[in-house]
């Protein structure tokens, strides 16, 4: 790697950082058993055919299924899917009890936080820039990545900067925040929509492309090329690279 006067590196979090373990990357496949388990728990009495306009009203926020940048909060998409249900009970208890039934379970890559220490001890700046999952409020996503967060001096997601990536307002807050102009930051992340993000705003782009995930998902592959400026396999790289260009 060229000399370069990084001084803020930006990172993704969901398979860039950690993963939801033996989760897909589109959780559209999880909509009914999770509505299921919302009637049931909160014993709703839905019909098969509300549930099924539910899964569909959720699929449209979906932007995996129908693209968007401008992010739409939790209350608003629940309060959306609920409004044929019949019910005075808090939309809140219903988002809760939904990704409840996700069970989802947070994985560390064991490189994440060494290289996140690593970095702050020589001196860079860090910051998520992260894509929060459809319908989840950020309070119970940071909660979800809460061992990650002391290692980094700012977060930022779609939600609180009200745009999901390749939109480059999140880019734009960072480098407000730190003062710095986008040819001194840094974008690591797994997916096309980080290295759009890091392009449009022009900043470096690196592409993280981990063999070891446990991830049921076909895009895997390392020899994915997204136009990115670096691609890595792991932190350690990163870390190397940065390391050799001072």
């Amino acid at each position: 790697m060229e000399n370069m006067n990084i001084s803020v590196v930006v990172f993704d979090l969901g398979r860039t950082l950690m993963e939801y373990k033996g989760m897909h990357l589109s959780w559209v496949s999880y909509y009914k058993d999770s509505f299921d388990y919302v009637n049931k728990k909160l014993s709703l009495g839905l019909t098969d055919s509300q549930i099924e306009t539910s899964i569909e009203i959720f699929k449209n926020y979906n932007p995996r299924v129908k693209p968007r940048e401008a992010e739409i909060s939790p209350d608003t998409i629940f309060a959306d899917i609920t409004s044929g249900w019949n019910t005075d009970i808090p939309v809140k208890t219903i988002i809760d009890t939904f990704f409840e039934s996700l069970h989802l379970e947070p994985v560390f890559y064991e490189d994440s936080i060494p290289t996140l220490k690593k970095l702050r001890e020589l001196g860079y700046k860090t910051a998520v820039l992260t894509d929060v999952a459809t319908g989840m409020p950020d309070e119970m996503h940071k909660n979800y990545v809460s061992p990650l967060l002391p290692y980094f001096d700012l977060y930022v997601s779609s939600l609180s900067c009200g745009y999901k990536k390749p939109n480059i307002k999140g880019l734009r807050d960072i480098a407000e925040y730190f003062y710095v102009e986008p040819e001194c930051m840094m974008m690591v992340g797994d997916d096309l929509r980080d290295v759009q993000a890091a392009k449009n705003f022009g900043c470096k782009s690196v592409l993280i492309t981990r063999n070891d995930s446990t991830m049921q998902d076909t895009e895997k592959a390392p020899s994915k090329n997204y136009g990115q400026d670096y691609t890595i396999s792991g932190l350690e790289e990163l870390l190397e690279d940065i390391l050799q260009s001072e």
